[in-house]
């Protein structure tokens, strides 16, 4: 029987699928749950819950400061397990959670995989847990229901990507460049990512391939996912909610930001249909 992430790859083999990252208590912990709803709603395939840590190694400055605020509004792994709860009361969206081994360590590993299940997660990414070391999670995870996501890079050799394909299962978190989380120029990611997403094509078979890091646009995410079966946005969403929030209407303009990524126009706006190179435009 299929999973949730499996089914949702099943459903969307016609349009690329879209994962959202957004850091669990930011910007506030009573918006998370309503903030996933609504990406959920307005296009968002899958979410990327992120767990807080003081020391986020992988991440840029933007999902620093997301996570350093979340912490200071009083994050903890149980109110994080509640959130998935509530939104699992609501939804059937596929809920990834994102985070460091550290935190799952000190909740202790076992009691972390049971609250997992019980709460209605479907997979984990844990990116400072090479793949040598994965065995501390995927007994547990296989034991739990749960997808472990393992993530490549363009410095990841041939070997190890297909290693990485079969240590995971839902999908392989193709990083575009090498470095830490942050919104780039979509040219300079266009520049390297190609030949690394071809690569990487010839050794992963068994998973879809997502491939994240860079991505702040519609016309990012044609381009960069136009070979694989979807695309993440992480650090360009909290962007977003840091410069719209608390304004009145902060959360509308979140979720025509979604669906602008998800769809290329904003709600109730103009629908950009595209064949070969001729962008056509209609009123919807």
């Amino acid at each position: 029987m299929m999973n949730r992430i499996q089914q949702t790859f099943a459903k969307t083999e016609d349009h690329k699928c879209m994962s959202l990252f957004i850091t669990a208590g930011f910007p506030t912990i009573e918006d998370t749950v309503e903030l996933v709803l609504g990406f959920e709603k307005n296009g968002a395939d899958i979410i990327e819950l992120g767990i807080p840590f003081s020391d986020p190694l992988a991440d840029g400055p933007t999902i620093q400061y997301s996570s350093n605020l979340a912490i200071s509004n009083g994050i903890t792994m149980n109110k994080i397990f509640d959130m998935v709860k509530q939104i699992r009361s609501q939804s059937e969206i596929p809920l990834v959670l994102m985070g460091y081994i550290n935190p799952m360590l000190r909740y202790g590993l076992t009691s972390f995989f049971e609250k997992a299940q019980e709460v209605g997660v479907d997979g984990l990414i844990v990116p400072d847990l090479p793949l040598d070391e994965g065995h501390m999670i995927h007994d547990l995870a296989t034991t739990h229901g749960i997808n472990i996501i393992n993530l490549i890079a363009p410095n990841t050799t041939n070997e190890r990507m297909q290693l990485a394909d079969q240590q995971s299962s839902g999908f392989v978190y193709c990083v575009s460049v090498t470095g830490v989380t942050g919104a780039r120029d979509g040219s300079e990611v266009q520049k390297s990512v190609d030949q690394f997403i071809e690569r990487s094509k010839e050794h992963i078979t068994n998973n879809p391939i997502m491939v994240g890091f860079g991505i702040k646009s519609y016309e990012d995410a044609c381009n960069i996912s136009k070979n694989v079966e979807g695309y993440i946005v992480g650090s360009a969403l909290i962007e977003n909610i840091k410069e719209h929030f608390p304004k009145p209407e902060w959360k509308s303009e979140i979720f025509d930001f979604v669906h602008r990524l998800k769809f290329g126009y904003s709600r109730g706006g103009t629908r950009r249909l595209t064949k070969g190179s001729i962008s056509l435009k209609t009123d919807i």
